[in-house]
């Protein structure tokens, strides 16, 4: 029997596929239209980015550039918000929603959310099991051992975990960012409209991968049933 089957295909890649589709082009098409905003308050990404840290007493956060299209992220590690060329240097609603969003990010490190140290801890159980557990079913499958499949679909569970658990610090991440900054007047009246647009459609991509992981999870359980047969 072979993983790639008829079964992935309709269960899982099909889905997937049409998914991540729809929550790109749901990016892009925010994004593009808030890039051409520009905020009353004249910020650009990363100067809203300092002001969010400051006013939060994060002065131990660093603030860099890093290279490729929508590549932000937050550091928690080394402390560093690191924001694309468009973002840091970018005069737009769309830039300072998703700066913004980062720094919620460092917020969540400085105040101790839960959930945001429970994703740290996951990330090599979540690392092992997205590298591993494909080749542990195959090996069962080719071997005959029910037992090897099982660890392979035990495996995998943690990346269904990690990216549950992402959910809801994605959310939060976001709320922050919108408080924040009409807050600081940073965004102001209906500029956070947009704002929520571009970030609204961002966290789509977190929710369309998590449902695609669970479906390959439970295409694994699938087999893993079948296997015993």
């Amino acid at each position: 029997m072979f993983i790639l089957d008829m079964n992935y295909i309709i269960m899982v890649m099909i889905p997937g596929l049409l998914l991540g589709m729809w929550a790109q082009a749901r990016v892009r098409n925010a994004y593009a239209r808030a890039s051409k905003i520009r905020p009353a308050s004249g910020l650009s990404g990363a100067e809203a980015a300092q002001i969010i840290c400051r006013e939060a007493g994060m002065t131990d956060v660093r603030i860099e550039p890093v290279q490729g299209f929508l590549s932000d992220h937050y550091d928690p590690r080394h402390k560093v918000l690191r924001l694309s060329p468009d973002v840091y240097n970018g005069r737009s609603l769309a830039a300072l929603g998703i700066a913004a969003h980062e720094a919620g990010h460092a917020i969540q490190d400085a105040v101790g959310y839960a959930p945001l140290r429970l994703r740290g801890a996951l990330v090599p159980m979540a690392s092992i099991g997205s590298g591993l557990s494909y080749i542990v079913i195959l090996a069962g499958f080719f071997m005959g051992l029910a037992q090897l499949v099982l660890a392979g679909v035990i495996l995998f569970s943690g990346v269904v975990i990690f990216q549950l658990v992402n959910l809801p610090c994605e959310f939060n991440a976001s709320s922050r960012a919108r408080e924040i900054l009409q807050t600081l007047n940073i965004v102001r009246g209906d500029e956070d409209r947009e704002v929520k647009r571009v970030l609204g459609a961002a966290a789509m991509t977190y929710v369309a991968a998590t449902i695609t992981t669970v479906l390959t999870l439970l295409y694994y359980v699938m087999l893993f049933a079948g296997s015993r047969e």
